[in-house]
């Protein structure tokens, strides 16, 4: 660990506790060189698996692509930014929980179609039009009867 101070190499660990929310250590540190204290954060580093396009190219896995698209089909609709994260944050986890190294998008795309589901039903109409590709009037009208219908989930 380097000094932000003198950019010397050797420091010593004075302190290591758990960070209030728990994904995380605070580490204080002294430097050996110049004997200024600073704090270090040591936190879990996961790695997002590649995403393939239909193209068949692959991209990083970019959570700001997900939480887009999220904003997007929920734009001017009454959904609080705390219950969009927490969305955005499941479908992270449930990409993470496959522990694949390649994910498909459409894979992606479902998760996101089955989370503004659950969050909006306009919101997951607006985005089924646009990732289902819709042709004509009939298409809007299956995804509204899938909407209605009581108890029923998303098709695949």
């Amino acid at each position: 660990m380097k000094c932000p101070f003198c950019a010397g190499t050797g420091t010593q660990v004075i302190d290591s506790r758990v960070s209030e929310p728990g994904g995380a250590i605070r580490r204080r540190r002294r430097c050996l060189s110049c004997q200024k204290r600073f704090t270090t954060y040591e936190t879990v580093e996961l790695r997002l698996p590649q995403v393939v396009k239909t193209n068949g190219t692959r991209s990083e896995f970019d959570i700001t692509r997900v939480r887009n698209g999220f904003q997007r089909a929920l734009h001017k609709r009454p959904v609080p930014t705390e219950f969009v994260d927490q969305a955005v944050d499941r479908v992270v986890a449930r990409v993470l929980s496959l522990g694949e190294r390649e994910i498909p998008s459409r894979q992606i795309g479902e998760m996101v179609m089955q989370e503004l589901y659950a969050l909006d039903k306009v919101a997951y109409i607006r985005f089924a039009s646009v990732y289902r590709s819709f042709q004509d009037v009939s298409d809007f009208r299956d995804a509204l009867k899938e909407v209605e219908a009581p108890g029923r989930r998303p098709r695949k």
